[in-house]
């Protein structure tokens, strides 16, 4: 039978798996093609960047051998293996059955990806096609064998191929063609090194494997949740700390750049970074469910990164800390389903955004009160923070949501100043640290009596997005959450009222704020979005306090519903193509996921 492998074009977004080593991750589609991964870290070049051009910028496919006039097969079954991160796929052929166990074993050394081909039953032809193109797919590497390995350099990066299967170079690409039977097991592996130094040590998939189920089955074991939704929960939490850079504690937002928000538009963005508010909320879920190390690993990061310059607080940074994320567009990337620009870098780094004093600060706070050892640098920076919103809290910001147009008073960058001041408040009358109580109290109380004067509608009864405006805006629902006002506030309630009618889609998911369609709307950008997935779980929490818990255990289910196979989701769904978009997979999805889980699970409103 004459074989070769199809042109590859990139799968769905919910398609897709994560795997990962906490510092990089791969996606791989159902067919087997790996169109994504980063070496050696979560922001640098892609070698596999298919997801955002064509099969010329580079994929690795690893599948069954498919005729000359047959799509590649896609997997039949997929899972992760219990809780880890080690994903196996099966497919049935023909000619029988074949599983393809895929991995990144936790670093000790070079990065690796490694691909073990196991028979299961009857012999299926197979074959492995390797393109790899260093620099987001721009750049074709010099590929040769040395010593008995494959290895690809260009420039600074080398990559290097191992398997036992015999190999051969075609049209710019490595390809393995073989065949396997009950009981054989064939491994593929790839090892990043810089170029200029020594070949990495030859790989050892068994033991990786071995070692890899056990990282995840020990660190599982900390987890501390076990009701009704334990399932996703764990799930979610695997997925947070696979998007945690292990060296340093920093949490990218997602492994990904330029997946759009809207299939077809320039929302696009890379997300690719440390974002203080996803890795604050991230931390807060983390202590929630038992995960005190890597809370300690991020105040760490957090105290580095901030230095001695909190005036100067970035709203993200390098998962290093670095400063610098200057934001470009990869010209030779035609974008997911021609979604373009493709970004890298972030220029929303430089923003305004006062709501992010408020997250730090109660990311500090609940540290502090889960027990997490005291720092006095972290209650200094603490104090600094909010001497710092002494002066600014009254100014207009880019708000939560990043805004390209100009600047406004965002209501909930005001609530979460009044956040960042009531916690330090609490942390002074704790006893742990000194600062004026007084007046933080009067700041305090000011900041509140000026977001309900300036940021309340009476006539519609509901709180507005920003200062003066009409519309609507999700990020309210985090009012009652935060403990601005209490969950039976009559101007609570009429806000949750309002954003349902206003800001909810046909299927009854919460959108961020309104868009404009074709012209541009309060973010400056033209386009539409789907239901930012955050938000509908902001909706179903409010639901829950507010004392509809029936209504919030359905709209909570009802998002479960939305993720992939493998439990993951991106940045929101778009109800118009019923399918996933935007980053992924995204940690602002998978954080409100756990805190509803916890939230539903305490006041019994549950299934089953």
């Amino acid at each position: 039978m004459a074989v070769r492998l199809e042109l590859h074009v990139a799968g769905r977004i919910e398609d897709y798996a994560l795997i990962g080593d906490m510092q990089t991750a791969a996606l791989v589609c159902r067919d087997g093609t790996v169109d994504w991964l980063c070496l050696p870290r979560f922001d640098s070049h892609a070698i596999f960047a298919g997801l955002l051009g064509t099969e010329e910028h580079g994929f690795w496919r690893l599948g069954p051998a498919h005729a000359a006039d047959a799509e590649p097969p896609t997997a039949a079954r997929r899972s992760y293996r219990g809780d880890s991160l080690i994903l196996e796929s099966e497919w049935d052929t023909p000619r029988g059955t074949v599983r393809v166990t895929d991995f990144m074993p936790p670093r000790d050394g070079a990065p690796q990806l490694i691909r073990i081909v196991e028979g299961v039953t009857g012999r299926v032809p197979m074959r492995s096609a390797l393109r790899m193109r260093f620099s987001y797919g721009r750049v074709v590497p010099w590929v040769h064998r040395h010593e008995g390995r494959t290895v690809a350099v260009a420039g600074p990066d080398s990559v290097w191929f191992d398997t036992e299967a015999e190999t051969y170079g075609k049209a710019l690409t490595t390809y393995a063609d073989f065949t396997v039977a009950p009981g054989d097991r064939i491994a593929f592996t790839i090892s990043w090194q810089p170029s200029h130094r020594q070949p990495p040590p030859l790989p050892e998939p068994e033991a990786s494997l071995e070692a890899t189920e056990d990282f995840w089955r020990e660190w599982v074991e900390h987890c501390t949740y076990h009701g009704p939704y334990r399932e996703a929960v764990v799930r979610s939490l695997i997925t947070l700390k696979a998007l945690t850079y292990a060296p340093t504690g920093g949490i990218v937002a997602a492994p990904t750049t330029s997946l759009p928000e809207d299939i077809g538009g320039v929302r696009n963005w890379d997300y690719r970074y440390t974002w203080l508010r996803d890795a604050a909320i991230t931390l807060s879920s983390l202590l929630r469910t038992g995960y005190r190390e890597e809370a300690r690993a991020w105040r760490e990061w957090l105290l580095r990164a901030v230095a001695g310059d909190p005036e100067n607080l970035q709203i993200m940074y390098g998962i290093a800390g670095e400063r610098e994320l200057g934001e470009a567009e990869l010209d030779w990337l035609p974008g997911y389903e021609g979604s373009a620009p493709v970004r890298v870098g972030n220029g929303a780094a430089h923003q305004l955004q006062l709501d992010v004093y408020g997250e730090v600060t109660e990311a500090l706070h609940l540290g502090h009160m889960t027990g997490l050892a005291r720092n006095d640098y972290a209650s200094l920076l603490q104090l600094k923070l909010i001497r710092y919103l002494e002066d600014h809290w009254q100014e207009p910001d880019e708000g939560i949501w990043e805004v390209r147009g100009p600047r406004r008073h965002f209501v909930h960058s005001k609530v979460m100043a009044w956040v960042a001041v009531d916690r330090t408040i609490k942390l002074i009358e704790s006893g742990d640290a000194d600062g004026p109580l007084e007046r933080w109290r009067e700041l305090r109380d000011d900041i509140h009596r000026d977001v309900c004067e300036k940021g309340y509608d009476k006539e519609r009864n509901t709180f507005t997005q920003s200062y003066g405006s009409q519309e609507l805006d999700a990020s309210l629902l985090l009012i009652p959450q935060m403990g601005f006002l209490p969950p039976d506030d009559k101007r609570v309630i009429g806000t949750i009222e309002a954003i349902q009618r206003e800001l909810s889609t046909t299927d009854g998911f919460i959108l961020r704020y309104p868009t404009e369609g074709d012209h541009a709307g309060v973010d400056g950008l033209p386009g539409d979005e789907g239901a930012f997935l955050a938000c509908s779980f902001w909706m179903a929490d409010d639901l829950a306090m507010i004392g509809r818990v029936d209504e919030a255990r359905k709209l909570f289910e009802k998002l479960l519903g939305l993720r992939n196979d493998l439990g993951l989701l991106a940045e929101e769904w778009d109800p118009r193509l019923k399918r996933q978009v935007g980053n992924f997979p995204q940690a602002f999805s998978h954080v409100p996921l756990i805190d509803t889980a916890l939230r539903l699970t305490a006041s019994g409103a549950y299934g089953g």
